[in-house]
């Protein structure tokens, strides 16, 4: 088992990302959230976009996940192999990517990609995915890592209110490689939950690491309770 994938076995990983135009969305301040999250007993982090990659990966020594969301198509987390190779030499051990079954705008395969990634620059690679086919498909397309991050974000999924532990539990019989949980984990609980189901890691963001979303939900539940 590759050393990296060893370090995040039945452990948590943090995702530090802000979206554009949020006052947090700042290489620094992500670099700040991530030492913050390694304090806190994060066994690796989540990063998106070069910038923000490097300034994680000078300052914390913990396996890092990277990706690169960019363009308006569909596909847009990590959308090319020329993403991929640039998310793994700003420092990414790990590159993650769309690994649903919707055409990449470069026009190459899955496993055309992974391959690259894997030859040009020796980082692993965590495919997204959004169906137990996808998960399956990657695994044989050569990904190191298979998640459920897109499961309810594409237009042929359906987003429930918690995480789909059922397809992390369907993809963990299915497939032989690590099966990473991501994808509205909100509570300690039901981080738990998704190692039981037979997740190798879970993956949090939101509501560790995204301040607005999280004082919206502390709103919503005080003014609900002002109005009753």
């Amino acid at each position: 088992m590759n050393a990296v994938i060893e370090r995040l076995r039945h452990r948590l990983v943090v995702s530090c990302q802000a979206y554009p135009g949020e006052p947090m969305r700042d290489p620094d301040t992500m670099r700040r959230v991530a030492l913050a999250a390694a304090r806190g007993g994060a066994a690796g982090i989540r990063a998106q976009g070069p910038a923000d990659i490097a300034a994680i990966r000078a300052a914390v020594d913990l396996p890092l996940i990277g990706l690169w969301k960019d363009g308006d198509d569909d596909v847009f987390i990590t959308p090319t192999m020329e993403h991929a190779v640039a998310v793994a030499r700003a420092g990414a051990h790990v590159v993650a990517l769309d690994a649903t079954c919707r055409p990449r705008p470069d026009g190459l395969t899955l496993a055309e990609t992974v391959a690259a990634v894997h030859e040009r620059t020796g980082a692993l690679v965590m495919a997204d995915c959004a169906t137990l086919d996808e998960g399956v498909a990657a695994a044989e397309a050569g990904a190191d890592l298979v998640g459920t991050t897109l499961a309810g974000y594409t237009a042929y999924t359906t987003k429930g209110d918690g995480p789909d532990l059922d397809l992390v539990a369907r993809l963990a019989r299915a497939v032989d490689v690590p099966v990473v949980a991501e994808g509205r984990i909100h509570t300690p609980g039901q981080a738990a939950e998704a190692l039981r189901a037979g997740a190798w890691a879970v993956v949090v963001g939101t509501a560790i690491t995204h301040p607005t979303t999280i004082t919206g939900w502390f709103a919503s539940a005080v003014a609900d309770a002002a109005s009753a």
